[in-house]
Protein backbone atom coordinates (compact mmCIF):
# COMPACT_ATOMS: atom_id res chain seq x y z
CA UNK A 1 0.00 0.00 0.00
CA UNK A 2 0.73 3.49 -0.86
CA UNK A 3 3.33 5.52 2.12
CA UNK A 4 0.89 7.71 1.83
CA UNK A 5 -2.20 6.36 1.75
CA UNK A 6 -0.96 4.41 5.17
CA UNK A 7 -0.67 7.58 7.04
CA UNK A 8 -3.85 8.91 5.77
CA UNK A 9 -5.64 5.69 7.68
CA UNK A 10 -3.48 6.50 10.27
CA UNK A 11 -4.99 10.09 10.61
CA UNK A 12 -8.12 8.98 12.31
CA UNK A 13 -6.98 6.40 14.87
CA UNK A 14 -3.96 9.18 15.86
CA UNK A 15 -7.15 11.33 16.08
CA UNK A 16 -9.14 9.17 18.68
CA UNK A 17 -5.67 9.46 20.89
CA UNK A 18 -5.46 12.69 20.77
CA UNK A 19 -9.46 13.20 21.48
CA UNK A 20 -9.35 10.94 24.37
CA UNK A 21 -5.85 12.89 26.05
CA UNK A 22 -7.26 16.43 24.94
CA UNK A 23 -10.67 15.53 26.64
CA UNK A 24 -8.86 14.27 29.77
CA UNK A 25 -6.45 16.76 29.82
CA UNK A 26 -4.65 18.60 26.61
CA UNK A 27 -1.71 17.86 24.73
CA UNK A 28 -2.88 15.71 22.44
CA UNK A 29 -1.62 17.68 19.60
CA UNK A 30 2.19 16.91 19.86
CA UNK A 31 0.44 13.33 18.55
CA UNK A 32 -1.81 14.85 15.58
CA UNK A 33 0.89 18.01 14.50
CA UNK A 34 3.65 15.39 13.70
CA UNK A 35 1.23 13.31 11.34
CA UNK A 36 -0.01 16.33 9.40
CA UNK A 37 3.51 17.24 8.71
CA UNK A 38 4.32 13.92 7.94
CA UNK A 39 1.21 14.04 5.57
CA UNK A 40 3.35 16.66 3.68
CA UNK A 41 1.22 19.88 5.21
CA UNK A 42 3.46 22.85 5.75
CA UNK A 43 3.76 23.77 9.85
CA UNK A 44 1.36 26.67 8.96
CA UNK A 45 -1.25 24.51 7.82
CA UNK A 46 -0.88 21.44 10.01
CA UNK A 47 -1.68 24.21 12.88
CA UNK A 48 -4.69 25.28 11.12
CA UNK A 49 -5.80 21.79 10.05
CA UNK A 50 -5.32 20.57 13.69
CA UNK A 51 -8.01 22.80 14.71
CA UNK A 52 -10.87 21.00 12.94
CA UNK A 53 -10.17 17.58 14.99
CA UNK A 54 -10.18 20.38 18.03
CA UNK A 55 -13.16 22.19 17.32
CA UNK A 56 -15.86 18.92 16.91
CA UNK A 57 -13.57 16.96 19.76
CA UNK A 58 -14.70 19.95 22.10
CA UNK A 59 -18.15 20.46 20.71
CA UNK A 60 -18.46 16.04 21.80
CA UNK A 61 -17.22 16.28 25.34
CA UNK A 62 -18.97 19.37 26.05
CA UNK A 63 -22.01 18.23 24.90
CA UNK A 64 -21.31 14.88 26.98
CA UNK A 65 -20.13 16.68 29.96
CA UNK A 66 -23.50 18.66 29.86
CA UNK A 67 -25.80 15.66 29.44
CA UNK A 68 -24.08 14.20 32.92
CA UNK A 69 -24.37 17.58 34.76
CA UNK A 70 -20.64 18.19 35.29
CA UNK A 71 -20.94 21.17 33.30
CA UNK A 72 -21.65 24.65 34.76
CA UNK A 73 -20.85 27.34 32.30
CA UNK A 74 -22.69 30.02 34.85
CA UNK A 75 -20.68 33.15 35.52
CA UNK A 76 -17.82 31.84 33.91
CA UNK A 77 -17.81 35.47 30.91
CA UNK A 78 -14.92 36.75 32.83
CA UNK A 79 -13.18 33.33 31.76
CA UNK A 80 -14.66 32.99 28.42
CA UNK A 81 -14.41 36.27 27.02
CA UNK A 82 -10.55 37.00 27.45
CA UNK A 83 -9.83 33.64 26.35
CA UNK A 84 -11.69 33.91 23.27
CA UNK A 85 -9.94 37.37 22.43
CA UNK A 86 -6.72 36.04 23.52
CA UNK A 87 -7.10 33.12 20.69
CA UNK A 88 -8.06 35.19 17.65
CA UNK A 89 -4.38 37.55 18.65
CA UNK A 90 -2.54 34.44 18.97
CA UNK A 91 -3.93 32.63 15.82
CA UNK A 92 -2.99 36.15 13.87
CA UNK A 93 0.24 36.65 15.35
CA UNK A 94 3.15 36.23 13.29
CA UNK A 95 6.26 36.76 15.30
CA UNK A 96 9.06 34.82 14.53
CA UNK A 97 9.62 32.93 18.29
CA UNK A 98 12.44 30.03 19.11
CA UNK A 99 10.31 26.57 19.08
CA UNK A 100 12.82 24.96 20.79
CA UNK A 101 13.34 27.26 23.66
CA UNK A 102 9.40 27.54 23.77
CA UNK A 103 9.08 23.84 24.32
CA UNK A 104 11.85 24.00 27.29
CA UNK A 105 9.56 26.72 28.90
CA UNK A 106 6.62 24.69 28.51
CA UNK A 107 7.95 21.48 29.59
CA UNK A 108 9.39 23.41 32.70
CA UNK A 109 5.81 24.81 33.35
CA UNK A 110 4.40 21.53 33.02
CA UNK A 111 7.08 20.20 36.02
CA UNK A 112 6.27 23.09 38.16
CA UNK A 113 2.48 22.20 37.63
CA UNK A 114 3.06 18.36 38.43
CA UNK A 115 5.13 19.62 42.20
CA UNK A 116 1.69 21.07 42.94
CA UNK A 117 -0.56 18.14 41.94
CA UNK A 118 1.49 15.50 43.77
CA UNK A 119 2.10 17.98 47.20
CA UNK A 120 -0.96 19.41 47.08
CA UNK A 121 -3.94 17.25 46.01
CA UNK A 122 -6.75 18.78 47.92
CA UNK A 123 -6.55 21.82 45.19
CA UNK A 124 -7.10 19.00 42.71
CA UNK A 125 -10.35 17.84 44.28
CA UNK A 126 -12.01 20.15 46.51
CA UNK A 127 -14.52 22.52 44.95
CA UNK A 128 -13.80 26.07 45.78
CA UNK A 129 -15.55 28.36 43.43
CA UNK A 130 -18.81 28.15 45.59
CA UNK A 131 -19.32 31.79 47.34
CA UNK A 132 -15.80 32.88 46.25
CA UNK A 133 -15.48 36.45 45.02
CA UNK A 134 -14.61 37.04 41.43
CA UNK A 135 -11.13 38.28 41.13
CA UNK A 136 -10.90 40.15 37.83
CA UNK A 137 -7.02 40.87 38.18
CA UNK A 138 -6.28 37.52 37.91
CA UNK A 139 -8.31 35.95 36.04
CA UNK A 140 -9.20 38.18 32.88
CA UNK A 141 -5.55 38.59 31.83
CA UNK A 142 -4.67 34.90 32.84
CA UNK A 143 -7.11 33.68 30.62
CA UNK A 144 -6.13 35.87 27.69
CA UNK A 145 -2.62 34.76 28.20
CA UNK A 146 -3.73 31.32 27.90
CA UNK A 147 -6.45 32.27 24.75
CA UNK A 148 -2.91 33.54 23.10
CA UNK A 149 -0.92 30.99 23.59
CA UNK A 150 -3.41 28.41 22.53
CA UNK A 151 -4.37 30.58 19.64
CA UNK A 152 -0.46 30.29 18.63
CA UNK A 153 0.14 26.90 18.70
CA UNK A 154 -2.85 24.82 20.69
CA UNK A 155 -0.56 22.39 22.31
CA UNK A 156 -0.53 21.56 26.07
CA UNK A 157 -3.07 24.37 26.41
CA UNK A 158 -5.62 22.52 28.07
CA UNK A 159 -3.68 21.24 30.76
CA UNK A 160 -2.44 25.07 31.08
CA UNK A 161 -6.30 25.69 31.58
CA UNK A 162 -7.19 23.09 33.95
CA UNK A 163 -4.40 24.52 36.08
CA UNK A 164 -5.78 28.42 35.77
CA UNK A 165 -9.23 26.45 36.89
CA UNK A 166 -8.11 24.95 39.83
CA UNK A 167 -5.56 27.44 41.15
CA UNK A 168 -6.88 30.81 40.16
CA UNK A 169 -10.70 30.02 39.82
CA UNK A 170 -11.27 27.60 42.35
CA UNK A 171 -12.93 24.81 40.58
CA UNK A 172 -12.53 21.28 41.36
CA UNK A 173 -10.20 19.28 38.28
CA UNK A 174 -13.40 17.63 37.46
CA UNK A 175 -15.61 20.38 36.54
CA UNK A 176 -12.47 22.41 35.80
CA UNK A 177 -12.03 19.56 32.84
CA UNK A 178 -15.55 20.09 31.60
CA UNK A 179 -15.20 23.53 32.27
CA UNK A 180 -11.71 23.34 30.19
CA UNK A 181 -13.44 22.04 26.65
CA UNK A 182 -15.98 24.25 26.92
CA UNK A 183 -13.07 27.19 26.62
CA UNK A 184 -11.44 25.30 24.45
CA UNK A 185 -13.97 24.90 22.30
CA UNK A 186 -15.28 28.79 21.93
CA UNK A 187 -11.16 29.81 21.52
CA UNK A 188 -10.55 27.24 19.00
CA UNK A 189 -13.56 28.25 16.82
CA UNK A 190 -11.78 31.79 17.14
CA UNK A 191 -8.70 30.29 15.75
CA UNK A 192 -10.11 27.97 12.81
CA UNK A 193 -12.02 31.18 11.87
CA UNK A 194 -7.96 33.15 11.40
CA UNK A 195 -6.91 30.40 9.95
CA UNK A 196 -9.68 29.69 7.62
CA UNK A 197 -9.25 33.48 6.33
CA UNK A 198 -5.59 33.26 5.84
CA UNK A 199 -6.29 29.29 3.84
CA UNK A 200 -3.97 27.35 6.16
CA UNK A 201 -6.64 24.28 6.90
CA UNK A 202 -6.87 20.94 4.69
CA UNK A 203 -10.25 19.85 5.31
CA UNK A 204 -9.79 16.84 3.78
CA UNK A 205 -7.24 15.86 6.85
CA UNK A 206 -8.83 17.87 9.11
CA UNK A 207 -12.39 16.13 8.65
CA UNK A 208 -10.35 12.36 9.03
CA UNK A 209 -8.81 13.59 12.12
CA UNK A 210 -11.87 14.99 13.57
CA UNK A 211 -13.87 11.77 13.20
CA UNK A 212 -11.40 9.92 15.45
CA UNK A 213 -11.04 12.99 17.68
CA UNK A 214 -14.79 13.14 18.47
CA UNK A 215 -14.98 9.74 18.87
CA UNK A 216 -11.71 9.80 21.63
CA UNK A 217 -13.93 12.57 22.99
CA UNK A 218 -17.08 11.12 23.63
CA UNK A 219 -15.27 7.92 25.00
CA UNK A 220 -12.91 9.86 27.62
CA UNK A 221 -15.78 12.34 28.96
CA UNK A 222 -17.86 9.57 30.04
CA UNK A 223 -15.24 7.41 31.52
CA UNK A 224 -14.18 11.28 33.62
CA UNK A 225 -17.53 11.42 34.67
CA UNK A 226 -18.08 8.15 35.73
CA UNK A 227 -14.71 7.59 37.84
CA UNK A 228 -14.66 11.52 39.08
CA UNK A 229 -12.23 14.05 40.14
CA UNK A 230 -9.44 11.30 41.16
CA UNK A 231 -9.27 9.89 38.14
CA UNK A 232 -9.27 13.19 36.28
CA UNK A 233 -6.22 13.74 38.41
CA UNK A 234 -4.27 10.92 37.85
CA UNK A 235 -5.11 10.81 34.32
CA UNK A 236 -3.83 14.88 34.47
CA UNK A 237 -0.62 14.08 36.09
CA UNK A 238 0.25 11.22 34.08
CA UNK A 239 -0.28 13.10 30.43
CA UNK A 240 1.92 15.84 32.14
CA UNK A 241 4.80 13.59 32.80
CA UNK A 242 4.89 11.97 29.26
CA UNK A 243 3.77 15.51 27.74
CA UNK A 244 6.88 17.29 30.00
CA UNK A 245 8.81 14.55 29.02
CA UNK A 246 8.37 14.96 25.43
CA UNK A 247 8.94 18.39 25.30
CA UNK A 248 11.93 18.67 27.34
CA UNK A 249 13.49 15.87 25.22
CA UNK A 250 13.04 18.52 22.35
CA UNK A 251 10.51 16.02 20.33
CA UNK A 252 8.99 18.41 17.38
CA UNK A 253 5.11 19.54 16.90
Amino acid sequence: MDYHLLLLAAVPITGFAAGFINTLAGSGSLITLPILILLGLPATVANGTNRVGVLLQNAVAVATFRRSGVLDAANTWKLVVPAVAGSALGAALAVDLDEALLRRIIGALMIAMLAVMLLKPERWLDEHATGRPARLWVEVPLFFVLGVYGGFIQAGVGIFLIAGLVLAAGFNVLRANALKNLINLLTTAAALVVFVINDQVDWRVGLLLAVGQAAGAWVAARMAVKRGAPFVRWAVIGIVVLSAGALLAGVRV
